[in-house]
């Protein structure tokens, strides 16, 4: 008797791990996606990437957990193989051994030595609850994004509004989609040609990085100045409407949702803007795809103004 409360106990334990894994990866994968995500112009193409990449993970812990509950022992030898797998992709990083593999063997050996009578609880908590966290804040997030304004239009666009009146450079060397860290973008920004396009052997300076401050008061949202402003004291933005990857400013179909901007934190750090207008301090080193940077220059040439006062 007192073995079988036991066995329940663990098994009970098992779940309740693998349910916490499930749930946390199920809200994490898709606010990710539709953050960081779903920037291809095809829809499969996105839906591949939702899949493939930010729901793998909850979708694996779904599975293992699920055939344990129905099988234990199978699923604690799956669990076994996945963290062999996951020891050898992690190799040398310990933040994945730490968080997946170790997990991984801990719950295999809980659903070994485990039993479970009420099943149905324990499906709808490691299955049930994980999918309907995917689907409520997928169909929220996928309904945001698809309301997102596009005008299609990737050229130097003269931006004016909010007390600010720039000149931000067309996609290229000015608006690239590659990793860039802090130093290289500057350097970019300084040996751009007039154009924004190309680059010059020697440093014009006509172009440069904008001001965290410019760049919070630049932010849009489906077309209208975003009303942001910089607290110098707190370090903060804060909007009247809250911006998105929107142009004229940013292109929906570019991964790059980070930008650089020339306002210093200190010697190795400098804040970079978010698409939705968060602003964080950021080494200056760092080079990651989704952090590049969109040159601005003056207003100082008869150009096409975007108001977005």
């Amino acid at each position: 008797m007192k073995t079988e409360k036991k066995q329940k106990i663990i098994a009970w334990i098992a779940v309740g791990i693998s349910a916490i894994f499930a749930n946390l990866w199920a809200f994490w994968g898709t606010i990710e996606n539709f953050h960081e995500g779903w920037y291809f112009e095809n829809f499969l193409n996105n839906v591949l990437m939702m899949f493939g990449q930010y729901l793998l993970m909850p979708l694996v812990f779904i599975i293992l957990a699920s055939v344990s509950i129905k099988w234990n022992k199978i699923g604690s030898i799956l669990h076994l193989l996945l963290a062999f797998c996951a020891y050898l992709f992690f190799s040398g990083m310990k933040a994945g051994f730490l968080f997946v593999v170790m997990p991984l063997i801990g719950l295999a050996m809980l659903y070994w030595f485990g039993k479970l009578e009420k099943k149905k609880l324990a499906y709808s908590l490691v299955a049930g609850v994980p999918l309907l966290i995917i689907f409520s804040f997928g169909l929220f997030n996928g309904i945001r994004v698809a309301k997102r304004y596009n005008d299609n239009n990737f050229d130097a666009r003269a931006i004016k509004g909010n007390g600010i009146k720039l000149i931000w450079a067309p996609q290229g060397s000015g608006w690239p989609d590659t990793g860039t860290n802090w130093n290289d973008a500057k350097k970019i920004c300084a040996h751009l040609n007039e154009d924004g396009k190309t680059l010059n052997d020697s440093e014009l300076n006509i172009w440069r990085l904008p001001t965290v401050n410019e760049a919070v008061r630049s932010q849009v949202y489906h077309g209208n100045n975003a009303g942001g402003v910089w607290n110098e004291k707190t370090k903060s933005a804060s909007y009247k409407d809250q911006p998105d990857k929107e142009s004229p400013l940013w292109n929906m179909h570019l991964k790059t949702i980070y930008w650089w901007t020339s306002t210093e934190v200190n010697d190795k750090q400098a804040y970079i803007i978010v698409y939705n207008g968060g602003v964080w301090p950021r080494d200056k080193k760092m080079k990651v795809g989704y952090l590049n940077f969109r040159a601005v220059k003056e207003i100082r040439d008869t150009v096409k103004i975007f108001s977005n006062n």
